[in-house]
């Protein structure tokens, strides 16, 4: 089979498999294939990549696959880059068409790089289906998680802090007490002076005039 856009619907339903491919993709060359998708549906793909013969040895060992997935606006839904097998899997967020593309790397120099190779691709959607309420519920008990750690940070340093506002008022207020308490004796011991003082100076006054 040798596509360079192969396209596949499976669009309203729960669960499609598109049957086994291979197509031809020579050294650093990108091919891809389009899927219509459903919304919030779990995409799998496992691909292998082996040279077109497979009696002739490969003369370029480090051959490896990207993989990236695109959504209908051209958007990167996600792109890795794996060894010449394994899978990959993906989310769709919106409808529409996701373009699946394969890029083999090489270590060669592009003038080199002309080996034909065969990559063999087969694709599950709709597996496992997301529930979009419990990714929901899952980031929302994530954020209340956080709010609630970050509420329990500010009441532990808003009560420290008032702890030790309250030992500074507390050492003000006992420290002002003490200076009102001595201030007053003062002033209750200079009024009493001051009488005596008044009290002996008009006694003296009317001994002098002989009234006494």
């Amino acid at each position: 089979m040798n596509c360079y856009y192969c396209m596949v619907n499976c669009y309203g339903k729960s669960k499609c498999q598109l049957a086994s491919m291979y197509f031809d993709l020579g050294e650093q060359e990108e091919k891809c294939i389009i899927e219509e998708v459903p919304e919030d549906m779990l995409v799998s793909g496992f691909f292998l990549l082996e040279p077109w013969d497979v009696k002739t040895l490969s003369h370029s060992p480090h051959l490896g696959v990207t993989v990236t997935v695109k959504d209908s606006n051209f958007e990167v839904v996600m792109s890795k880059r794996y060894s010449t097998f394994g899978k990959f899997t993906f989310t769709s967020h919106a409808p529409g068409q996701h373009f699946l593309c394969f890029q083999t790397n090489s270590t060669r120099f592009s003038v080199f790089a002309g080996e034909r190779l065969k990559l063999h691709l087969d694709i599950q959607i709709g597996e496992h289906s997301i529930d979009r309420n419990t990714d929901k519920t899952k980031d929302n008990m994530e954020i209340l998680e956080n709010s609630l750690s970050h509420l329990r940070d500010q009441m532990l340093y808003i009560t420290k802090d008032f702890s030790e506002k309250e030992e500074t008022f507390r050492q003000i207020s006992e420290d002002t007490n003490g200076k009102v308490l001595w201030w007053a004796v003062v002033q209750t011991s200079i009024l009493l002076a001051v009488g005596f003082w008044q009290m002996k100076k008009l006694k003296d006054f009317f001994i002098a005039k002989k009234l006494v």
